[in-house]
């Protein structure tokens, strides 16, 4: 599989005259390479040519994981006494470069990298190869759909746990505690993010942050969560009511759900990106709500928790089979609360499949 990958790269590194690629990204070294580290302050980088064959730089110390990887290309490891780029230099001294350009991701280059790189190759001009990375991680394999298809299992089991956790007098960080301490059981060692349990009023931040706030008789609950399995994330996103909801609450459930049926309803392949949207965004505006859905309705997943396709009202791309992505619209409420309901979809040639399965149905947790 990375084999593949690798050839598609270096078929865009010859269409767009770049002489390599640098490739330091966590996701795409891991499309790239099998290898999934987090390399702190350390470089972990994937120089890919034209013809040449690749090569990776990582400390001495994460070279058996690269083996396990399966990389069967040429490494340069280096002790923390080392310059990697001195070792890089010298490796490289030998060859003769074909093309114009030195491609890399410009999002997340670090200026004293970017000053590296200029040294090594001070004739070659910068190109962005970023977007050509994302859209190659668009589509996704069956052996990735497997593993979103898994992940998104046990991103349920963490809302069952959580549901199952309320309790009067628990706190936030406490049911948090419970989901992940769970998910470990199962061999989880990363979630997607920093999990996710609000209640109150803290709901209605979108990306609040847990606290050890007690959860209260009459508390909307937000969860959400996700894990990292074999490389790959997925994302949930379920509210709940501790106690005898109002009206208002009622109200603002059924409207979140609604609009997230309609929107489901129309994920199917052809379907224009931002009409999925547009879709979710009528019916909260309809019901009076429009000022209080502040996000787009989702997000693509794979690799990364935030990946391709951005599922905004702007995006004029249409869905093809074998994307996966979010569907999650919101309603929140300053001094009320808020209410989020999402699910990870992938688009088949029938329709669509949502991979998350957990109950939508407004649940009334009394205890």
């Amino acid at each position: 599989m990375s084999k593949q990958r690798l050839q598609s790269i270096k078929h865009w590194l010859k269409e767009n005259e770049a002489a390599f690629g640098f490739i330091q990204g966590k996701a795409n070294l891991f499309y790239l390479t099998g290898l999934r580290s987090e390399p702190h302050e350390r470089l972990i980088a994937l120089f890919v040519f034209q013809e040449k064959e690749p090569f990776l730089v990582c400390p001495n110390m994460e070279k058996a994981l690269v083996k396990q990887a399966g990389w069967d290309y040429p490494v340069i490891g280096y002790s923390d006494h080392e310059n990697p780029w001195e070792l890089i230099s010298k490796y490289m001294s030998s060859f003769t470069l074909d093309g114009q350009n030195l491609a890399i991701e410009k999002e997340g280059l670090s200026v004293a990298r970017f000053e590296q790189l200029q040294k090594l190759a001070p004739s070659l001009s910068f190109l962005n190869c970023e977007q050509a990375l994302m859209e190659l991680r668009l589509i996704k394999s069956a052996e990735e759909i497997s593993i979103l298809r898994e992940a998104a299992q046990l991103a349920d089991l963490g809302v069952e746990v959580g549901v199952h956790a309320l309790q009067s007098g628990k706190t936030e960080m406490e049911v948090l505690a419970l989901i992940e301490y769970e998910l470990k059981k199962k061999g989880i060692a990363e979630m997607s993010f920093g999990t996710l349990v609000l209640s109150g009023e803290q709901s209605a931040n979108p990306h609040g942050k847990p606290k050890m706030k007690v959860i209260e008789e009459g508390d909307f609950v937000l969860f959400d969560l996700g894990v990292v399995l074999d490389g790959y994330c997925s994302d949930i996103t379920r509210t709940v009511v501790f106690g005898q909801p109002t009206e208002e609450q009622e109200n603002i459930y059924s409207t979140v759900l609604n609009a997230q049926l309609e929107t489901l309803s129309i994920c199917q392949k052809g379907t224009i990106l931002g009409d999925l949207d547009r879709k979710a965004r009528s019916v909260i505006t309809a019901a009076g709500y429009g000022d209080f859905f502040p996000h787009r309705i989702g997000h693509g997943l794979g690799a990364e928790v935030h990946e391709l396709p951005s599922l905004n009202e702007l995006n004029n791309d249409r869905l093809k089979v074998g994307m996966t992505f979010t569907i999650e619209p919101g309603i929140y409420i300053p001094n009320v609360g808020g209410v989020r309901i999402e699910d990870d979809v992938l688009i088949t040639d029938t329709g669509f499949e949502c991979l998350t399965k957990y109950p939508k149905e407004l649940q009334i947790i009394k205890r």
